[in-house]
């Protein structure tokens, strides 16, 4: 490393001459190298696939069977806990990048810093059920529908161009559809949740 003046190692060597590391390498074999910065769907399609796989589970070991309106709702239930503990793993990088669009913590700064604990709570008590239901109902609904206004008006009315702090403060997720769904899926599990 020092000979060469590198700061990582594995370093190619060919012909005696030094290609560099892994992306060098691949740029010398004229191989496409993944760009740091583009739009990526792969932790969301993770997050969703891993919830679904769970509420599956959890429903075939609760009732035996797969296809029950239980399994739909910890669907929903596992995808928010999942969410939250994304963005609580780094909660000052999520805040950042959700200050920059959500309209309640651009006027309260604090609900940057609450909203993963609230939509845990929530999707903790949404999974627990009928006794604690009527407090997951209001802060899913509440969460649910600033974060859906938010990003509608950022997206959709404004026409930003933003990365999504649903994953957490450190994604390549645009904001966007899928923003929406899931701010979308909070409120329709609460209203669903409120009516059963």
């Amino acid at each position: 490393m020092a000979r060469e003046g590198v700061d990582t190692t594995p370093q190619t060597f060919i012909g005696g001459h030094r290609v560099g590391g892994y992306d060098d390498l691949r740029r010398y074999f004229h191989e496409p190298v993944a760009d740091p910065a583009a739009t990526s769907y792969q932790p969301v399609i993770a997050v969703f696939a891993t919830a679904l796989a769970m509420a599956l589970a959890a429903t075939w070991v609760a009732s035996g069977t797969l296809a029950t309106l239980r399994a739909a709702e910890w669907f929903v239930a596992f995808s928010m806990c999942i969410l939250a503990i994304l963005k609580l793993r780094d909660l000052e990088t999520f805040s950042n990048m959700f200050l920059g669009y959500d309209l309640l913590a651009q006027r309260y700064v604090r609900y940057a810093y609450i909203y993963p604990f609230g939509e845990v709570i929530a999707g903790v008590l949404m999974i627990a059920g009928d006794p604690l239901k009527w407090i997951a109902i209001p802060i899913a609904f509440v969460i649910g529908s600033i974060g859906a206004v938010s990003v509608f008006k950022a997206v959709y009315v404004d026409r930003r161009e933003l990365k999504c702090a649903c994953v957490g403060g450190d994604s390549k997720v645009p904001l966007g559809f899928i923003s929406l769904t899931e701010n979308l899926m909070m409120v329709a599990m609460a209203l669903w949740m409120a009516i059963r």
